[in-house]
């Protein structure tokens, strides 16, 4: 592992597979000695469970990965009801999103455990409020970037549009992630061959579809099997 504290996982858009490699990324971490823990730094759209509180499946993925029982530790600052942009969320629900806050959760966060894997919201670029968006957190945080592309069509311009941004905030790529979704798409080996020549930072892995057994419904989070079939496809970045 790099020497920094964890890695910060961004994706070509939403609905990628950020949480799916989020958990995997931790439980390859875990085996290999090190304690580590998830953090996402707002969270938009949430469910209830049998008790009637709101839970969000991203952060509950991550707790379920990092091996915390309900209310154990704080993995998300921020909370919010409705599944929208994270800022436009929280102008509804009238939480304005603020970095440092965001920041010294983090921080928090790290004195628990060797490593924590930072998932984003949506995109690299993705406002948290009128001044700021998730690429100055990432530089905030100063960690190290795993990239994970949806691969559908499109995803070679997003993914070296969202290369280009990070590279402008001075930030190191550790490697990329390619994920299938649920249906595979055309060319999917050709189309992976293209980014290895186009990104300038490891190839970390590909992640097939999940078989149906290990597909989560709405509002669950992923299973520790899930996560398990994700981490044997995927590689840890080089030190």
């Amino acid at each position: 592992m790099s020497q920094a504290k964890g890695y910060f996982v961004t994706g070509t858009d939403t609905e990628v597979g950020k949480t799916l490699v989020s958990g995997a990324l931790i439980l390859k971490l875990r085996e290999a000695g090190f304690t580590a823990l998830g953090f996402k730094p707002v969270a938009a759209g949430c469910y209830q469970d049998a008790q009637g509180k709101l839970l969000n499946e991203d952060v509950e993925t991550l707790r379920l990965a990092s091996g915390l029982e309900p209310e154990q530790m704080e993995l998300c600052p921020y909370l919010l009801e409705m599944a929208a942009a994270p800022h436009l969320a929280a102008e509804k629900q009238q939480q304005p999103l603020n970095l440092n806050t965001i920041t010294q959760a983090y921080q928090q966060i790290c004195k628990q455990g060797d490593a924590v894997i930072v998932e984003g919201a949506g995109g690299f670029l993705i406002p948290l409020n009128t001044q700021e968006d998730l690429g100055d957190l990432a530089q905030s945080l100063g960690l190290p970037i795993i990239l994970v592309v949806g691969m559908k069509l499109g995803c070679i311009n997003h993914a070296l549009l969202t290369c280009e941004a990070i590279k402008s905030r001075h930030l190191k790529i550790a490697g990329w992630i390619a994920n299938s979704l649920s249906t595979e798409m055309p060319l999917l080996d050709q189309n992976i061959q293209t980014l290895i020549s186009k990104i300038p930072a490891p190839f970390l892995g590909c992640i097939p579809t999940l078989p149906k057994s290990l597909q989560k419904p709405n509002n669950a989070p992923y299973s520790i099997a899930a996560l398990s079939f994700a981490a044997q496809h995927l590689s840890l970045p080089r030190p």
